[in-house]
Parts: C-alpha cells; structure tokens; sequence
C-alpha cells in the first residue's frame, strides 16, 4: 500500500494488542513477553483489535511518548500511527499518551500495571529482564487501573492522599495514607502482587503500613527505619488544578490550512460546519480533538497531525492533555456531545438491503431460499421456575390467581416474582412491571413494594423496574403465556378514567379488539392488545381480531413459520373452541377492513433484531450532590469493587451491581441512580427513559448477569471486610472468613444511625420522602457529569436510611412480625400483615 510502512501489512486480522518501537528510522516489534514494559527514551505504537458481537472488528491506535524521546522520534511516532490507520481502512480512533498521563483505556490492556523504565535499552524488545536489588519506590493512582509513577526514595515523597509501594531486596511494604480511597489502595495490591511475582519468583515478605498506626505494630516499625526513623507526615497542600481545569476556555474550533490554524465560531457547534475535505481541531480544555474528512489523503492526515503536534508544544500542555484523532464516520462519543443536532446513526434495514444479495447466492448454489433462517432464541433462565404476580392498587398489594397472572392490563401495575434454582442456589427475580396508562400513584408505590418484598425472602433476589412496551426478553421467558389487555383491573385506575374521561386505555367497542401475537419460542407466547385501527398492522407479524363471535388470524407477509405455530397456540389460548377465519396480507375480506374502521397505510418493512450491543461499565458515585461516573474499559469481575456501585450498560437494558460496603443503602435508591442516568441521558444518550434497569447486589449475582463476565464462581465475593483487607488476605494466603450479605443493603453496625418517626397512615407516608430521597439529597434532581481525571475515594454519605427505635431493637430477631414490618406500610398491624402476605393480600388499617 502505497504511503503506509510495511510492518503495518496484514496486521489487525485478529484480536488482541500489538506493539511497536521506534529504534533510528525503523519499526521493530516488541514481543508479548515485553509488553508493558515502556522505556522512557522511545516512542511506541499500539493496536489493539477487539471483535464486537456484530462480528466486525474494531481497531485503536494509540502512540505513546515517553519523557526523555526526541521531537523526531514523537512526530515519526504520530506519522506511523496516521499510516497505520490508512492500513486499516481509516476507520481507527488514534489517541496520544504521554509517559506518566496515559489514559486509563490506554493502562487496561497491562494489567495489572505498568512498571515504568527511566533507561533506555537497544534489545529491549528480546532482552532477558535484569532485576535489580535495589531499594525502589512506586506513587500508586487509580481505581479500576494502577497508574504507577516511581518517585525518590525519600520520606518527603509520602503523603496522606496517596498509596505507596516500597519495594526491598526481601520485603515489599505498602504505606497507605489515611486520605486514600479503599479501591485505590486494592488496586496498588496488584502492584505488589506483581513485583513480588516478577522481580522475587514469589519468594519475598509483603507488609500494610497504615497512615498514622504505629502501636505495635513491628512492620510499622521496620518500614520508618528505611527512611531513618518516624517522622509526621506534612499536611496535604490543596489541589489547584482543578481550578485551573475550571478557568480554561470551554471550546476553541480550527480548521488546519496547510499547517496553519484558522479560527472558528465554537459558540454554538453544529455537524454541518465540517467539511469531508478538511481537517480541524477542537479544543476542550482537559481534551484536545482532530477530526479529519473522510476525502482527505494520507499526506494531508500526517501534516493535520503535525500541526496538532505543534499546537499542543505552542501551548506548553504536551505532558497534561488528551489528544484524540478520528476520521469522519468514526467519530467517539465524547466528541459527538460537543455538537448539536448530530445525526443520530441510521440502522440498516438489513432485510431490504440483503434478502435478494443472500437469496440469490444461496440459489446459485442449488438451495431454494423463500427466508432467511432466524437464530434460536438465547436461553436466558431457567424454565422449571414458579411465577407469583401481584396487582398493585393505592399502596396494597393483591395476589392474583394462575390464571389471572397471565393476563396483565395497561392501565395496572404489577409485582411479578419468578423463583427458581441455579447451580443448587435459590434465586428469586422480582419485577416492578408499570402499564403505560397506569396512574402515578401506583407506578411510585411499585417499586418500593417489590424491594421490601425482596428484602424479605431467602436465597438470591434481583429486582427489576420494566414499562410496557420497553420489556427485555427476559421479561417475556418466565411467561409460558402472557396476554396484555387495554383497560385496568386496579380501583386506582378506574377511578382515574372516571375523573378524566379517559377512554385511551380501554377497548373501544366491546366485542373487538386486535392483538398483536409474538413469541420467543413455542413454548413462550405473547398477545398485546393494539390500537383497533389498520395502522397497527406490521408484515412482520401476525395478528388476531376479535369482531363479535367473529375471528381473523392474519399472517403477515414477512412473518415467518414459527410465527404461525406461535398464532396457532395462542388463539387456542385466548379465544379456545372458536373457529378462526385465516386471512393472509393483501387477501383480506372487507369484512375485516371493516371491524378496524377502514383500510389505511401500514408498516411493510421487515422488521430486523438489531445486533447485539457491546457492554461498558462504568463506576458511578456522588460528590457534592452531583453524580459522577466513569468507564472502566476492559473490564472483568475483580473490578466489581464491595465499596462501589457499578452500572453495566448493555444498550436494551442496564444492569446496577451494589456493593455491600457501597453507599447505595437500599434497592429503591439503586434503582433511581437507573432513573438519573436514563432521564439525563449523557453517557446513556441513545436510550429511552424506559429501559429496563436491574439491580444487583453483590453475592446474589445471577447467570444472566455473570455472563457478560469471564466469571470465576470460586472467587469468594462475599469475604469479611472491604476489598483491600480480602486482597490483603489472600494475598498474604490467609484462610477467608466468609460473612453472609445483608439482602436489603442495611448495614446499621457500620453507620450512625438517625432517628425519627415512622408514619402511621398511608397518607402520611406518601407525604414523606422516601429513604432513598433521604439518602440521595440533592443529587435527586437528576444532574451527574462525566468524570476524566483519575477518580477520588469514595466519601460516607452524610444521610443515611432512618430508623424508627422499634424497628432497629427487633432488627435482630427473624419474628414473623419483625418480617411483615419490612414488607407493608407502618399502619399495618403485624398479624394483619402476614395474613395479608400469606393471602396475597394487603388490607388498610
């Protein structure tokens, strides 16, 4: 390929990470044994190649500058990434690291860490590592991924907000000061775990030196005489970057002319001020973007990035910037929310654009294709469960029978809870289901009525907050049937079409009505009741219409076989006995037209199961009432952190895993983190404010939830102590003391507890925040911010869940009256509670 170096020929067909060195003018491979191991004085490529689960590959680029290297070797470095990207289709996101400021997408591929290299070395790439028995001391940063920095090995380099390897020729110490995050200082246990694995074959002493505890404590002692004795540690200056972050302008825009930078209106940016033939840059402060056109050639990409160079050296912010370089088509997310009205990504209609292409290959080669053969549906649970389903109305709750379980209403709402054994654990999964025409006072009573339910049974609960028409296809798999109606059984609801006159919610005529049928499988069918009007028709599905005595099944065009046996099933399900007039598109009678009040236009396009989305996972806390969150890139199980709550956004649905020692005190305040995320819509940004959200609680995961991970089962998730102390055992090959979780996320032993009154009628308690509110503050109003610089501890929250004196004096005791208190409003009597639990019933007082 004409412009593009040699070892970048062939490369990128597989995934995993690849690397490079600049030695002189040439590019030399760095073995995988070496990798990870950066010396300061060189400049580095870097292609990591990723295959999403749409089968396409995706390719990142990054170049890396180390602080000793020659200006030519960093703009050759940035050269070689620009042809390495034309090698690769131009379809790359090419980043610049820094030696020291690499982002923490950059340190997730060398885990654990990176151990910084001051010399350089000519045969590093195959040379036999030196260990050196040398006194060495490492700064350790970050969370979710260590940021190693050695610095002099002098008591002056301490400090209360940091962790702090010390590394001896028989002893590995870690100091960590008393400022410093439980997550910061367990991730620097994988530093040690690593230098006592590579530089000691295993074979070394590891001690914890906690800031401020010296009472007898013999590792304390041995660790100051390394540095000539105790001495107090000075107080930590305040940081002043942030200000300084906070004074810099918000957005500068240019376009590069020959190297030269031209200024732009950056007021208000809009996606039609960039042109395919042009290059420009956007300045951000913290983030510096090169966004080239798609039409630009290779030598115009490499002078863009060389004028990048050079502005970034102009302003004296080499060492402190992210630079990102993209090509039009493929641009990030972070860019895109700098823009307005950017033009959300078309799907391909794939059925259209691809039936007759496949067809006719399939042909050619002798097979008579009339469809494309569907995929088997995933199985997502276990099938041999049990179903409860409970109708919410004004604050009780009412068990409904098994028949009526599978018949749910859209002016309602609904408790389901499916019970099940996996792996020979007890699991239970509750759903908060919510009609789209039910009334608000129930769709705010759900959710709390589903957590303390969950709070209260024995084995594993999960619980999940759903909204008609949005339900994931697990909702669907615990149903072996399941028919939604129009209309509403709850009192709460009648009473709200009496008063508004509401006839949206009901049939219009008695007698007739139109379902939509679906179905994952033959054994797990739905019917939706639709809008009795022809535009509710789609030729992708089939569909059955009541008109008096009279009934059409109606096969859709598009709609394939195992459709029509799903059809089969349930019309023998919802209207059983009855003969069915069978009516196919473009034959139907006018009789049928008729009952759906005339012909009129409908969808006819095939509709197509999207690809399945990718996971990210992001690390979510609040910090001055605003909630704050942050990828984790390449993640894995070790970083579900007990101190933390971690969102795991998989497109469809979004998964919240809660710690036990996390903040997030109860399920109701998981579950409006779910809310704030989806109404504000920044890192979630293509969602509906109804996505299916489920809350997780650390030891109760279950498979559904385990298998986006490489999940490890004999791991003990669930060890006495925070995360640091459980590392620190096992790392120290102490036997694990196991504690069992606190389901309902309460954990009054280890929080001061408030004191106040608990309501006594329905009414009062409606007027009270809930805990969840209490706990969240300010931060309930729904604003949070993206998060870039390495993120600081977690701090307690100053509310806590309130307790009334009775409720905490009986919280130790497991009586039937202590349990029915958890499940129903205070104004319950106890017995009348677990009466109304055993009933599947909830009377008033």
């Amino acid at each position: 390929m004409k412009g593009v170096d040699d070892a970048f020929l062939g490369v990128g067909d597989k995934p995993g990470l690849e690397i490079w060195c600049i030695v002189g003018s040439s590019l030399v491979p760095v073995a995988k044994s070496q990798h990870g191991k950066f010396y300061a004085r060189n400049c580095y490529i870097l292609l990591n190649t990723t295959e999403l689960k749409t089968g396409v590959r995706r390719h990142d680029v990054h170049y890396w500058v180390g602080e000793e290297a020659k200006e030519e070797d960093c703009l050759m470095a940035s050269d070689k990434a620009v042809e390495l990207d034309a090698a690769l289709g131009s379809n790359t996101v090419q980043y610049r690291e820094t030696q020291g400021e690499e982002s923490d997408n950059f340190l997730s591929y060398f885990k654990p860490c990176i151990i910084p290299v001051q010399s350089q070395s000519p045969q590093h790439m195959e040379g036999p590592r030196h260990k050196s028995s040398r006194t060495r001391m490492f700064r350790c940063e970050g969370e979710h991924v260590a940021r190693v920095t050695e610095v002099p090995f002098s008591r002056s380099s301490l400090n209360h907000k940091g962790v702090f390897v010390v590394d001896t020729a028989s002893k590995i110490f870690i100091f960590s000061g008393c400022n410093s995050s439980m997550q910061t200082r367990a991730k620097a246990l994988d530093v040690v775990k690593h230098l006592k694995e590579n530089r000691h074959s295993g074979r070394c002493e590891t001690a914890a030196i906690e800031d401020g505890k010296l009472v007898g404590d013999s590792d304390a002692g041995e660790f100051w005489n390394l540095f000539g004795g105790y001495a107090p540690i000075p107080r930590d200056l305040p940081e002043a970057v942030r200000e300084e972050s906070m004074n810099m302008p918000s957005k500068k825009l240019f376009w590069i002319n020959k190297r030269i930078l031209v200024s732009m209106e950056s007021h208000l940016l809009d996606r039609e001020i960039l042109n395919s033939d042009r290059s420009y840059i956007l300045d951000c402060g913290t983030e510096i973007f090169l966004w080239m056109g798609m039409t630009t050639l290779v030598s115009e990409r490499k002078a863009s990035v060389t004028a990048l160079e050079d502005y970034i050296h102009s302003q004296g912010r080499s060492s402190n910037v992210r630079t990102v370089i993209m090509t039009e088509g493929h641009e990030t997310g972070d860019f895109k929310l700098h823009f307005q009205h950017w033009p959300k990504i078309v799907e391909m209609k794939l059925y259209d654009a691809g039936r007759e292409k496949v067809a006719a290959i399939f042909k050619h080669q002798g097979y008579d294709v009339t469809e494309i053969p569907e995929d088997k549906p995933q199985q997502l649970i276990s099938c041999n469960g049990s179903l409860k389903v409970w109708l919410v109305d004004r604050g009780c709750t009412a068990l409904l029978s098994t028949e009526e379980q599978e018949q749910l209403y859209t002016g309602d709402c609904y408790i389901i809870r499916y019970s099940y054994v996996e792996d020979g654990k007890d699991y239970h999964l509750f759903f908060a289901w919510s009609g789209k025409n039910s009334v608000k006072e129930d769709r705010v009573s759900t959710t709390s009525l589903m957590s303390s339910l969950a709070d209260s049974v024995k084995g594993h609960p999960v619980v999940a907050h759903v909204f008609e028409g949005r339900e994931p296809e697990l909702f669907f798999s615990i149903f072996k049937s399941l028919i939604v109606f129009k209309g509403g059984r709850s009192a709460a609801y009648k009473n709200h079409v009496l008063q508004k006159s509401d006839s949206n919610g009901c049939s219009q005529k008695d007698g007739v009505a139109l379902f939509r049928v679906q179905g994952l499988k033959h054994d797990c069918v739905q019917a939706i009741q639709v809008d009795l009007v022809a535009s509710s028709l789609n030729s992708s599905h089939c569909y059955i219409l009541q008109d008096g005595g009279s009934y059409f099944t109606w096969l859709g065009s598009l709609s394939s076989p195992s459709d029509h046996d799903i059809l089969d099933r349930m019309m023998n399900k919802l209207c059983p006995l009855k003969q069915s007039l069978l009516v196919r598109e473009g034959s139907e009678p006018e009789d049928f037209w008729k009952a759906l009040g005339g012909q009129s236009e409908y969808s006819k396009e095939k509709h197509v199961k999207g690809w399945p989305s990718d996971p990210h996972l992001y690390a979510c806390r609040f910090e001055q009432g605003l909630l704050k969150v942050k990828e984790v890139f390449s993640f894995c199980q070790d970083d579900l952190a007990t101190e933390e709550t971690l969102i795991l956004d998989c497109n469809d649905e979004i998964y919240i895993w809660v710690g036990l020692h996390s903040n997030v005190t109860s399920k109701e305040q998981a579950l409006d983190i779910g809310k704030m995320l989806l109404q504000d819509g920044i890192v979630l940004d293509r969602r509906s404010v109804e996505t299916a959200v489920y809350i997780i609680t650390e030891g109760d995961e279950p498979a559904f939830f385990t298998s986006f991970f490489n999940w490890d089962s004999s791991k003990q998730s669930s060890m006495v102590g925070n995360s640091f102390e459980r590392k620190l055992a096992l790392l120290k090959g102490l036997s694990p003391k196991l504690e069992t979780p606190d389901r309902s996320m309460r954990r009054p032993s280890t929080r001061r507890l408030g004191v106040s009154s608990e309501p006594t009628t329905p009414e009062h308690q409606q007027q009270q925040p809930t805990p969840a509110r209490r706990a969240f503050g300010s931060a309930s109003t729904g604003r949070f911010a993206r998060e870039r610089s390495p993120a600081t501890g977690l701090s307690p929250s100053p509310s806590i869940m309130s307790q009334s004196p009775r409720s905490r004096s009986s919280s130790t005791t497991s009586t039937p009256t202590a349990v029915a208190r958890r499940l129903f409003p205070a104004s319950l009597h106890a017995s009348e509670a677990v009466h109304a639990f055993s009933n599947g019933t909830a009377r008033r007082r």
